[in-house]
């Protein structure tokens, strides 16, 4: 018989409900028996002993705030009971726990391009990346005509990766645009990249090169339009000609795994997420790192609440100072604005069974599985180490998606329970949290991890997931990319001029 209610953490003083649930139901677990005092729908908490104001609500072992008021056994549980811990920074203490995977190398391959520089993609495309907003309108008109014209037939994809940036910035906020554009002209999804420029703008084409140190000249072009007698289009279309000529003789060859670099993003998140699609994506990073590849977990503020799991798996004392500071800087920048830190989630989280922002985090880490943190990065940085690393960027779905991008992940693993047809430069797949999502969104949906409330077991699901996440390194094109949604974002924090 089917379990209709799950209790994830002995500790945990809630069941999840893994359907709908009526008034006057009967749960009964570990010993304890409670009537449901109202109707609670699939996804959402209810609580199994009596609790007094103020007093810490559990789930997965944590506290996940505390009561409002006086709760009895057998009650929903939800954002109007429930009120966040979450305050300002905090001191944290480094107590290292190291645990062994206990998973076994397989030795297994993708079929990935070799570049120049040592480094593999996924994908084989052609970009154009502008420096500045300005000639946004130039780099859709090349990409499209160069589809037209060529087909796309020896190569996977055109895209112009539009953004608004590049002029009227200030410091941080300049060079983080300047930084995610050399991580989009780098990255190893590109066979050929045209760097699009206007001339007057405060991220000069000329210095912008400079940014991308020693790089693959034949690959990589600049066209500055403002310098370009008569018609840029048809100087840039000559260009685009032969750098397609270049990208289009790449060859997919077989690539150890150990080469494969995966962001880890959820979004939609709802009280699913954190019991079968997080889960899932977890044991999938645990494998990919005991192959030797890099898994990048991001969205800082939905780590709060959770920090500290993370803290004591960094491997040195160095990465853990560094993790305090990835926390503390991101808590100062709420609070720098007049924000609270504990504010997050939205309402399709709430009313997917989400209440409070520590509810939210320590279902969203699981993403990461157990593996120890071997690297720690600021937004805009590129990976150095290989295992899990954390970055720095917020919670927004594009925003964070086009920091693991950037940071050279090859593809993002989105876990979703109220679902999205987004994608950003890099192929996105979307896993979902529940079968009722899988099955109303197939033209959004690649995996469905919902089959683990279905009666499917985790080392049953695990192997055929990691099949596909191979199956689209090696060219399966993902639902975003099969629709033609992708799109970039640039973090933005200071004036505009």
């Amino acid at each position: 018989m089917q379990t209709t209610f799950l209790k994830i953490n002995p500790a945990d003083s809630v069941v999840v409900c893994l359907v709908a649930k009526k008034k006057g139901d009967v749960i009964e677990v570990g010993g304890e028996r409670v009537v449901l005092a109202q109707d609670v729908p699939a996804g959402h908490k209810v609580l199994l002993r009596d609790v007094k104001e103020g007093q810490d609500i559990i789930k997965y072992g944590y506290p996940i705030g505390h009561a409002r008021k006086d709760l009895k056994a057998g009650e929903w549980v939800n954002e109007n009971n429930l009120k966040t811990n979450l305050s300002g920074t905090l001191d944290y203490t480094y107590n290292p726990v190291k645990e062994q995977l206990g998973i076994a190398k397989e030795n297994r391959t993708f079929k990935g391009y070799l570049r120049k520089d040592g480094q593999v993609g996924v994908r084989n495309e052609i970009w154009i990346v502008p420096t500045v907003g300005c000639v946004n309108g130039i780099a859709e008109r090349l990409a499209k005509q160069l589809s037209v014209e060529t087909g796309c037939k020896d190569v996977d994809s055109i895209y112009a990766w539009h953004h608004n940036f590049g002029c009227s910035q200030l410091s941080g906020d300049h060079e983080n645009t300047r930084k995610v554009l050399r991580d989009i002209v780098l990255h190893p999804n590109a066979g050929a990249v045209l760097v699009l420029g206007l001339g007057c703008e405060n991220n000069q084409p000329d210095q912008f090169m400079e940014m991308l140190g020693d790089y693959d000249k034949d690959r990589i072009r600049l066209l500055v339009t403002q310098k370009v007698e008569g018609d840029e289009v048809e100087a840039g279309m000559q260009v685009l000609r032969e750098l397609y000529a270049i990208a289009s003789r790449d060859m997919r060859q077989d690539v150890p795994v150990s080469k494969l670099r995966v962001g880890l993003k959820c979004g939609g998140s709802d009280g699913f997420s954190g019991i079968t699609a997080n889960p899932l994506v977890g044991e999938f990073s645990d494998w990919l790192v005991a192959q030797g590849g890099t898994s990048v977990l991001t969205e800082v503020p939905e780590m709060f609440g959770a920090e500290t799991i993370l803290m004591n798996r960094c491997e040195t004392r160095e990465l853990f100072d560094q993790t305090v500071s990835l926390i503390n800087n991101f808590k100062e920048y709420f609070l720098s604005h007049g924000e609270p830190v504990g504010e997050n989630p939205s309402p399709g989280n709430k009313a997917g069974g989400i209440s409070t922002l520590e509810d939210k985090a320590l279902g969203c880490t699981q993403k990461c599985g157990r593996a120890p943190v071997s690297g720690v990065m600021e937004y805009g940085d590129r990976l150095q180490a290989n295992g899990l690393n954390l970055l720095s960027a917020p919670g927004n779905d594009l925003v964070a998606s086009t920091a693991l991008a950037s940071c050279g992940c090859h593809l993002v693993l989105f876990t979703t329970g109220r679902g999205t047809p987004f994608g950003t430069f890099v192929p996105t797949m979307k896993i979902a949290t529940n079968p009722t999502l899988a099955a109303r969104k197939p033209g959004w949906v690649d995996f469905s991890a919902g089959q683990l409330v279905e009666g499917r077991t985790m080392e049953e699901l695990v192997p055929e997931f990691i099949d596909k996440v191979l199956a689209v390194a090696s060219g399966e094109k993902t639902r975003n990319e099969e629709n033609g949604y992708r799109e970039i974002s640039i973090f933005k924090n200071g004036v505009t001029l």
